[in-house]
């Protein structure tokens, strides 16, 4: 079912019965950690998301009260629960970086597919149903939008955009390196490229086409079955906890054996709040790819000469 509207909220007692994960067609995992008026942003855009069905889990980080308690998100929360919107609020500490985090909304999810959408993002209304679809129709392990800081609207990079490219039949499996052809694409994603390259495309109000992509951060919907297959995020425990490109480690993973895609136009819109996340020694996607692919020769190695 759709959500429900203002004039069935009084008929139940604020979202009912929790529906188990397992009946759930989507969830939408939000990490988050002391920012209260983003994550606010951040559920507003659910609560105007219409179809499909979808759940909610927080998992929230912050050394005092979590964001989630803060008038403006828990007004939210309350629209979601009166939606029928079944939510699930989680505590992780102490924080043991994002890979972690990550890997704790995973293992708290149960749904087909699983959105993860970082908590200082506001998605247009339909762009679920958007990705959902485009999801089902590419038969591929990720679809993602892309964030847009629409406060470079005017400021068009046209080089930046060079490498751009549409998918024209279906969605292979790519091997994305640093200093490889893929990874060039990266800069597809800053400032407001992807609304540009949108808007050259004119298509009609709710159609989308796929293209090719080096990663996708903040907003990325996988089929959770093969993101699990692929590792998911256990590799956490191999990174110290000051680390970034988690995010890019799985969604390479992904990509090699189901094949990953952006979507155009993206609705979804980065809040341009500073980053909390301050230590950044570590390039969560250049450890891991290093230490996997060496023990990944050591054991064909082994496999070799028995």
């Amino acid at each position: 079912m759709s959500r429900a509207w203002s004039g069935a909220w009084g008929a139940g007692t604020g979202g009912g019965d929790p529906v188990p994960a397992s009946r759930l067609h989507l969830q939408v995992l939000i990490p988050t950690r002391g920012r209260e008026a983003e994550l606010s942003v951040t559920l507003a855009g659910l609560a105007a998301q219409d179809e499909p069905d979808f759940g909610v889990v927080i998992s929230d980080q912050s050394p005092g009260e979590p964001s989630w308690a803060h008038p403006a998100a828990a007004a939210m929360l309350r629209v979601l629960k009166a939606q029928g919107r079944p939510v699930t609020l989680l505590r992780n500490l102490p924080a043991r970086g994002l890979a972690q985090q990550r890997q704790h909304l995973l293992d708290a999810a149960g749904s087909a597919l699983v959105l993860f959408l970082d908590n200082d993002v506001w998605l247009e209304p339909d762009m679920l149903r958007r990705m959902v679809n485009a999801l089902a129709e590419a038969e591929c392990g990720f679809v993602g939008a892309a964030v847009q800081g629409l406060s470079y609207l005017a400021d068009r990079r046209p080089l930046e955009q060079q490498t751009f490219e549409l998918w024209t039949g279906s969605v292979e499996p790519e091997r994305i390196r640093r200093g490889e052809p893929g990874f060039e694409r990266w800069p597809l994603h800053n400032a407001a490229n992807l609304a540009h390259l949108g808007a050259d495309l004119s298509l009609e109000p709710g159609s989308w086409r796929l293209y090719k992509v080096a990663w996708v951060g903040a907003c990325v919907l996988f089929d959770r079955r093969k993101l699990l297959d692929c590792g998911g995020f256990s590799f956490w425990p191999d990174l110290p906890p000051g680390h970034s490109g988690e995010d890019v480690a799985a969604q390479w993973r992904v990509m090699e054996k189901y094949g990953g895609a952006g979507l155009v136009p993206s609705g979804a819109v980065h809040l341009e709040s500073p980053t909390t996340v301050q230590d950044r020694s570590a390039d969560a996607a250049e450890l891991m790819f290093g230490q996997w692919e060496a023990r990944q020769d050591a054991h064909q190695s082994r496999e070799s000469h028995e």
